[in-house]
């Protein structure tokens, strides 16, 4: 059985509020919480990252990246970004709800929203994960 390596780290958010982010290098996994840790539903907004949420308070709990030294590579065209196709499969009320999460701090100190314009009537949410918070933890 391989060693455990996990490297922890503290930051304080735009409004106060103690981060605390967790990187396991043998999983290259980095869990990310807000605040205290509670029951939460859990939102996967890609293949590689998934979203904690207390719907009943509308705080994000925690922020889970897998393969994060892939998912937050720059690239030579700029940060790897990945559709937010499963946005599509929530419910509205939740779907509101990770949406406006996921552009408000303090998770949009680390994981920024774009879109992918298809057509000029169709547009794809993106995101991609803001790596410049990380440099302490990973």
């Amino acid at each position: 059985m391989s060693e455990l390596l996990l490297h922890r780290t503290e930051l304080l958010a735009a409004n106060g509020e103690k981060i605390h982010l967790v990187y396991e290098e043998g999983e290259d996994t980095l869990d990310i919480f807000f605040g205290e840790n509670e029951p939460a539903t859990g939102v996967e907004l890609t293949d590689y990252i998934l979203l904690r949420v207390n719907q009943q308070t509308g705080r994000a709990i925690s922020l889970t990246v897998l393969h994060f030294s892939i998912v937050a590579e720059k690239t030579e065209y700029g940060p790897r970004s990945f559709p937010l196709e499963k946005l599509n499969t929530l419910p509205e009320d939740l779907r509101e709800l990770v949406v406006r999460i996921i552009t408000t701090a303090p998770v949009n100190q680390f994981l920024k929203l774009s879109h992918f314009q298809a057509s000029p009537t169709q547009s794809v949410p993106m995101t991609y994960v803001e790596p410049h918070h990380f440099a302490s933890a990973a």
